[in-house]
């Protein structure tokens, strides 16, 4: 009988190389040298795109919630975020109802209903940074997410992953993710895979954290790019970039972000992107709406929608 030949070695890891994020702001006066730098890097950075203020308005809106609900320490001004852990932690991780939002179903329904958290991603400079780079008309996804990530034992850092199986629709969405105040690496910021997205879709593995599921990485995929973000600071990238967060070192603190997406107004859209990120309808979201601008602002549009394919998400073994 022959002797069966072993399978081959893998490589051995590469260390892993982190490096600063580049600034792309003055990109935006050079639109053919902002798309380069998108298709060489699969990310984009922006250093206070936002005006602080605007953000830090958004800021105590988000924290007075998680103050009517018990879980912040006493004594801070509006925009303190300590945390009271035990407090926080006498919820059951049921209570908590998604791990990836890290607050209960209750609380998180009342920052979707927060007006200003639907106008923020509206903003001119960061519609500014999608028209420059798409070169044509943008269409605002109103299914946003927020992050309020206490420091409840449930929670766990979000995992590698792309954002394409939970998005679909066009591979040319950009997600922005934004810190909502200031958030250095020790409060567990977000850091991307750099050239990832040429790769296009990768197959996926259950995984504890945000959305369920995470690439596993090859032993070459180690150049992460990183920093500190000062409230304002925009991160940006396409749906086909590796990304996760870093882990927080505290246990006193939360750390509070958004998700948003772009895409070009005339590539496909799937129908769930134009829904809440929560079971709330969009009629129980506007309630108590000063402005009527944004409802249903997106309903104006020849949007072309796509169908949603599950096989995005069935686990599948990557091979490097």
């Amino acid at each position: 009988m022959p002797t069966p030949t072993p399978p081959p070695t893998p490589p051995p890891a590469r260390p892993i190389s982190k490096a600063e994020f580049v600034d792309s702001t003055p990109l935006l006066a050079d639109p053919a040298a902002l798309r380069a730098r998108a298709d060489e890097d699969g990310y984009l950075f922006f250093r206070q795109r936002l005006p602080a203020d605007e953000v830090l308005a958004m800021r105590a809106e988000m924290l007075a919630i998680v103050d009517r609900h018990g879980w912040r320490q006493p004594g801070q001004d509006a925009l303190g975020g300590l945390i009271d852990y035990d407090a926080i932690n006498r919820l059951t991780e049921e209570e908590m109802h998604r791990t990836d939002v890290g607050v209960t179903a209750e609380a998180y329904h009342e920052v979707q209903r927060l007006e200003r958290f639907h106008r923020l991603p509206h903003h001119p400079r960061l519609l500014e940074i999608y028209r420059t780079l798409f070169g044509r008309e943008v269409l605002v996804h109103p299914r946003h997410i927020a992050r309020l990530v206490t420091p409840h034992t449930c929670m766990v850092p979000t995992p590698p992953h792309q954002d394409f199986p939970y998005i679909q629709g066009t591979t040319q969405t950009w997600t922005a993710w934004f810190p909502v105040g200031d958030c250095p690496r020790s409060l567990g910021g977000l850091t991307v895979l750099r050239a990832s997205h040429r790769q296009g879709y990768l197959p996926v593995q259950p995984a504890k954290g945000a959305g369920g599921f995470a690439v596993p990485l090859c032993p070459a995929e180690t150049e992460w790019i990183e920093g500190d973000y000062a409230t304002g600071d925009v991160l940006t990238f396409p749906s086909y970039t590796i990304h996760k967060a870093l882990r927080c070192q505290f246990k006193d603190r939360v750390r509070l972000s958004m998700d948003v997406r772009y895409q070009a107004a005339d590539e496909p859209v799937e129908s769930r992107s134009l829904q809440p990120h929560c079971p709330l309808t969009w009629e129980q979201i506007y309630a108590g709406w000063q402005h009527d601008d944004l409802k249903y602002y997106w309903r104006q549009l020849p949007l072309q929608l796509s169908a949603w394919d599950d096989g995005y998400l069935k686990p599948q073994r990557r091979i490097c």
